[in-house]
């Protein structure tokens, strides 16, 4: 089955909640999750971990390691789902440089909401200052970029319950 569906990346801004809904889509779907934070490589862990952003030249290797187990995976017939930022158009496109089926599920919502989750969790090495240097790199998606867009004022359930329902305009035969 889980090839009926294509591979997934739960895409926003830190805080956003990729990891609990991408974790919880994928068991929903019987489908493997991909942290990408556990991808970084060391380097950028540190420099986020000092308060200072990524730019795109400590992204690009971080993208590539992404798109290669999302190719790997659909090579093997597997369906995946991965939470990663994705944030800028070029990075969406060399993530699907190995599997243009690839469906960005983007979490978004207003500042004040995600600002609010984030205060109250401790993550590893991506500080609440950095994000509004996450809010100044996120360009929206574009029209022929396969997505579905997640309210986050909703519910946990419900985003998952709107995701399944969107991804009918996804199948893969």
């Amino acid at each position: 089955m889980p090839a009926s569906y294509p591979p997934m990346i739960v895409m926003g801004v830190s805080g956003s909640g990729k990891s609990t809904i991408g974790l919880a889509l994928a068991n929903a779907l019987g489908l493997d999750f991909i942290d990408g934070d556990d991808l970084h490589p060391r380097a950028n862990k540190e420099k986020m971990a000092a308060g200072h952003p990524l730019n795109d030249e400590d992204r690009a290797p971080w993208l590539e390691i992404i798109a290669e187990r999302i190719g790997a995976e659909l090579a093997e017939g597997n369906a995946v789902v991965v939470a990663c930022s994705a944030l800028k158009r070029r990075y969406r496109t060399q993530l699907v440089s190995y599997a243009p089926s690839t469906v960005f599920v983007h979490l978004s919502g207003q500042r004040g909401i995600i600002a609010e989750r984030q205060s109250h969790r401790n993550h590893e090495y991506m500080p609440n200052s950095l994000l509004d240097s996450q809010f100044a790199t996120l360009e929206p998606l574009e029209a022929d970029e396969r997505a579905i867009v997640v309210d986050l004022a909703q519910t946990p359930d419900e985003m998952v319950r709107f995701v399944k329902e969107k991804l009918a305009d996804f199948a893969v035969a």
